[in-house]
């Protein structure tokens, strides 16, 4: 059977950021506006007071001290949180055929590959642009790319998910090369104005070209020597926007169509989840969490991230084993664990071990066993 690599890593990283402070005093802006609007009903008990956030509170829950956005002037307008990003016309580039294009392209440049070359592009993401036409289809004319291409969600889990679809489609024999690209606009889906969820995401995009390992040209390629995934249904994450709210006369507008979740629910049932899937993975190639360098995880928490590690390593990992890139990224769901990987690659010997696993709503995870060559 053929032998599925990594060849190469794109990273497209918006050029707005916004850190914890400039995050904060927009909120705290927008509850003192709600306080004094509602100050009758607090001072008669009819209604609690909005709470402030803080920097404090923010790295304190998660570990993030900022965030890149592709709209930044939006979401600090405490009148408006919410980027603001034009709508575009059909025949324009999508925002994230856009985003796409950028990162695919240095993917593309790292493997030493031309984008005619691609048989496949899986556009693998949390929320997609629009339903149809695909925005893979789209990103594989605005390329070149040949083959063919489809979208595809699993929330956070989408970029380990994707991964096994272009490997196995790699061992099978049916294509030689895949793009997996996964452009994440998180702030578009985050209601800036919950003090518990405002700080958690940011935007960016990343690309990986997965190819057969007699046709990789490039010598530090990561051959893929497993992938395993799971899911299991829970609530504890949710988003209910979609295409049948307009048929419920539903509120397009109610804070359900955002993103939602029970923040402590979801720690208490996934990290269990994820360490118990990476464990059995790892004991299904005769390896152990000690033959691991490093672990590329999904960039949620840094508390989940840091329990997952003790327990698939059975010690605290050290900085450059269990790498964080969430302080400056903040959480960007499928792309986080691949801008891990990106930016924490090079520096490995060949012959070392490592894994991309990222988790999320469903629930689901996956788990991808990776050895430099």
């Amino acid at each position: 059977m053929t032998t599925a690599v990594i060849s190469g890593s794109g990273l497209f990283t918006p050029a707005h950021a916004i850190d914890n402070d400039a995050l904060v005093a927009a909120f705290n802006a927008w509850v003192d506006t709600e306080n004094a609007r509602h100050a009758e009903a607090i001072a008669a008990g009819e209604r609690e007071p909005l709470a402030h956030s803080s920097s404090d509170f923010i790295v304190k829950a998660s570990g993030i001290h900022s965030r890149y956005v592709l709209d930044a002037e939006g979401i600090l307008d405490p009148t408006r949180m919410r980027p603001r990003l034009p709508r575009r016309g059909n025949d324009e580039l999508s925002i994230q055929a856009e985003m796409g294009l950028a990162a695919a392209t240095q993917a593309l440049e790292r493997a030493g590959v031309a984008a005619d070359e691609i048989e496949l592009v899986i556009v693998a993401c949390s929320n997609l642009e629009r339903a149809y036409p695909a925005v893979a289809v789209e990103l594989q004319a605005a390329l070149g790319a040949g083959g063919h291409a489809f979208d595809m969600n699993v929330a956070c889990s989408s970029a380990t998910f994707a991964l096994e679809v272009a490997s196995n489609a790699i061992r099978a024999g049916s294509i030689r090369r895949a793009l997996v690209v996964n452009p994440e606009i998180c702030s578009a889906h985050l209601n800036f104005r919950d003090r518990d969820s405002h700080f958690i995401f940011g935007d960016a995009c990343t690309a990986l070209v997965v190819e057969a390992d007699e046709v990789a040209r490039v010598s530090d390629a990561f051959e893929v020597l497993g992938t395993r995934l799971t899911t299991r249904f829970s609530n504890a994450i949710r988003n209910n926007a979609g295409f049948l709210n307009r048929v419920t006369d539903s509120d397009p507008q109610a804070l359900d169509k955002l993103f939602v979740q029970e923040g402590r629910r979801v720690f208490k049932e996934v990290c269990p989840m994820v360490a118990a899937l990476i464990t059995e993975h790892l004991a299904s190639l005769e390896l152990v969490g000690d033959d691991l360098s490093r672990l590329w995880l999904h960039q949620a928490n840094r508390h989940m991230n840091d329990l997952i590690a003790r327990k698939v390593l059975g010690r605290d990992p050290s900085p450059d084993q269990a790498p964080v890139i969430l302080d400056r990224y903040a959480n960007t769901s499928s792309a986080g664990s691949i801008i891990a990987f990106h930016l924490h690659r090079d520096d490995l010997p060949s012959g070392a071990l490592g894994v991309v696993c990222s988790f999320g709503a469903g629930y689901s995870a996956g788990s991808v066993i990776l050895r430099k060559a």
